[in-house]
């Protein structure tokens, strides 16, 4: 297969990964159909059918592309010592890779019994026990670990309690940053 025919799939594919989360976005996951998915892109079903049967797979598909650097970062962090350094470079990655998949959060946020009865429910409850290995310190009292803990879900709750406030989202996510660093280190010292 030439480059070029494999990089229109991959555009096709993309571009159903869209309109898909766009769709659930807006009408939900269970209310939306792969009719309306092809009807969005402007293709047949058959089409759609190429690059995926259900949704479940178009949903697996995202969560495996936009979480993939989760796993990068667990790995590397498997690999790293338990240093306050480590764990603040986890907390700013981690943040990153949450802002680059920030519409699957979403998804995920408001589709909360949908995700668990689907495979990425517990695909992602995987990925959070593998953050929670490398951001913990396992000789660290439970105050400090559950400190650590916090700092993933601050940044978690900071995409969604913040995006209703005013100002600059960059501020915004800065400042979320900077409280989860903050227990971090907080978490650091107390070791």
């Amino acid at each position: 297969m030439d480059g070029t025919k494999h990089r229109r799939r991959g555009d096709t594919r993309q571009r159903i990964q869209d309109v898909a989360l766009e769709l659930f976005a807006e009408q939900g996951y269970e209310k939306t159909s792969l009719r309306e998915i092809a009807e969005r892109l402007d293709v047949t079903k058959a089409a759609l059918y190429y690059h995926f049967k259900t949704k479940e797979e178009i949903i697996v598909s995202l969560f495996e592309d936009l979480t993939q650097p989760i796993e990068e970062l667990i790995e590397w962090g498997r690999r790293q010592p338990h240093s306050l350094a480590t764990k603040q470079e986890i907390v700013r990655r981690y943040s990153q890779v949450l802002t680059g998949a920030a519409p699957l959060f979403r998804f995920m946020q408001e589709n909360q019994a949908t995700v668990r009865e689907l495979s990425i429910g517990e695909m992602f409850k995987n990925r959070m026990l593998g953050m929670r290995e490398i951001i913990i310190d396992p000789d660290a009292d439970l105050v400090d670990q559950v400190r650590c803990i916090s700092a993933l879900f601050t940044l978690h709750a900071g995409m969604f309690v913040l995006k209703d406030l005013e100002g600059d989202p960059e501020d915004k996510r800065r400042a979320v940053l900077e409280v989860a660093t903050d227990l971090v280190t907080q978490a650091h010292q107390g070791a």
